[in-house]
């Protein structure tokens, strides 16, 4: 936990327990807002959120408050909640004070700040819209990420999400000298011992931060735990100059931790039972992933939305600071067809001319324009079969199937499980590939060819042209093309 200032100790009293809501008085100096108390020789941590009067502040328990009585003396740490940040917390597992919890020694050489710090002024943040490649086809192609920008993923259980952040985190380690960041906010305790396990086999641990706020820790604790992680990743950036990729796994439950804090401390609940400040908090960290001179802090948010109601007010908050949308199919999941990315309904506001230019604008647009076709066409094929469909609708089925295999990517973190080599493709063979699709250059190869494959050339030495593949549909009655 933080240490305690030296010079001076400020000692309270506590006056009431509710929860994790505790009131102290103070009759020497009041202590700031955001200040760290401590009682019962450090076990319990509590942040000042709120003063009450010129003796009384209201502070939310960052710890459980098991044991914790009215007359108990408690500690002012003259200082904020801090965490740690240098070369040294790399490869390593904290919690919200950052205390080191994946069983190794304990942190060394390293400096401590405050988590409450403002965003970078205007004058430092960086003009120029710049596209962050990831190495995955479907995303560089059709939902582009922007280098110091937000992206939402969207996805429930068992369709791929853990598998794809941790493929980014391979491919911005490995290919760019990147620092990752995975913040878990909310998570329940197996997810992160089960990450870590799975970082460490696929060698990208070293230079990997993890910090979690588990699903069994107090709100106060779990609210707090985003703001130690961007501390740690402003390091990297303004520090260090290197380019950080920041995962949260959820934001959602960070709105959550913090609706359960504002209802601990009295305050009137908003609309659905939301804190009434809401899009202030989830302003306060938020804008402080920037693209600044120094570097680029490139943020992906896995984002729980109630109920699937896009106009409850966590979604409606959250959507209005994110740059790229990545929506997770079960369907295509079920199919096989990973990563299991819907490509309609997936997109990013860096897709315009200006910014990937026309080539990339345009050729999106064409692959879009094709798989709803083929999505619409769907129906008719269940219903009366293939061949009842003109020749230009064939075409069509033929150019979206392939597509959809030639957008399916061999990852470097399951190559165990597929014994497939991991495949990283740059946005212009990407792009080149897709091109080429739509040009009717692979018509004459099995659809086969085009899946699990690296660059479009790879589809030449898995099959020989000639031997046709008839489109299909997966339905109870598919008709075959004769």
């Amino acid at each position: 936990m933080t240490t305690k200032n030296p010079t001076r100790v400020n000692c309270g009293v506590v006056v009431s327990v509710r929860g994790g809501v505790v009131d102290i008085r103070f009759d020497a100096n009041l202590p700031p807002i955001y200040s760290l108390l401590h009682a019962q020789e450090g076990k319990i941590v509590i942040e000042v959120l709120a003063q009450l009067d010129e003796h009384r502040v209201r502070g939310i328990a960052l710890t459980p408050t098991q044991g914790l009585a009215r007359g108990n003396a408690v500690e002012d740490t003259g200082g904020p909640l801090k965490a740690p940040v240098g070369k040294e917390i790399l490869s390593r597992m904290f919690d919200v004070f950052g205390n080191a919890i994946d069983r190794q020694a304990a942190l060394s050489g390293v400096e401590w700040r405050s988590v409450h710090r403002a965003p970078p002024p205007l004058a430092r943040r960086s003009t120029k819209s710049e596209i962050f490649e990831t190495g995955i086809k479907v995303i560089d192609v059709l939902a582009p990420l922007e280098r110091g920008g937000k992206a939402g993923l969207f996805g429930g259980a068992g369709v791929g999400k853990t598998v794809l952040l941790t493929e980014m985190i391979h491919n911005m380690i490995g290919h760019q000298e990147g620092v990752s960041i995975f913040c878990g906010i909310g998570e329940r305790c197996r997810e992160g011992e089960e990450l870590h396990r799975e970082m460490k086999n696929a060698g990208v641990l070293k230079n990997m931060v993890m910090i979690f706020g588990q699903m069994n820790e107090p709100p106060g604790s779990r609210f707090r735990v985003g703001h130690a992680a961007l501390t740690m990743a402003e390091y990297f950036r303004d520090d260090q100059h290197r380019d950080v990729l920041l995962l949260i796994d959820n934001i959602f439950r960070f709105i959550q931790a913090g609706m359960e804090v504002s209802g601990l401390m009295g305050q009137m609940p908003s609309r659905l039972g939301y804190q009434p400040t809401m899009g202030t908090e989830l302003s306060q960290l938020e804008e402080r992933i920037a693209n600044t001179d120094a570097g680029a802090i490139t943020s992906i948010q896995a984002v729980y939305v109630p109920a699937d109601d896009f106009t409850d007010p966590a979604a409606v908050h959250t959507f209005s600071h994110l740059s790229a949308s990545i929506v997770l199919s079960r369907k295509r999941a079920s199919e096989g067809l990973y990563p299991a990315i819907d490509p309609l309904q997936s997109g990013s506001k860096m897709a315009t001319p200006g910014i990937v230019g026309q080539r990339h604008y345009t050729l999106a647009q064409k692959i879009r324009r094709t798989l709803a076709q083929y999505s619409e066409l769907k129906d008719i094929i269940a219903m009366l079969g293939l061949e009842q469909l003109s020749p230009d609708d064939r075409d069509v089925v033929a150019r979206a199937r392939r597509l959809e295999r030639f957008l399916t990517q061999p990852f470097f973190t399951t190559e165990q499980f597929t014994g497939l080599k991991g495949k990283l493709v740059s946005l212009e063979d990407a792009l080149d590939g897709c091109e080429r699709i739509l040009l009717d250059e692979f018509k004459d190869y099995p659809e086969r060819a085009l899946y699990m494959i690296g660059t479009i050339d790879e589809a030449k030495k898995k099959a020989k042209p000639g031997t046709k593949n008839p489109p299909k549909v997966e339905h109870a009655n598919d008709s075959h093309e004769t």
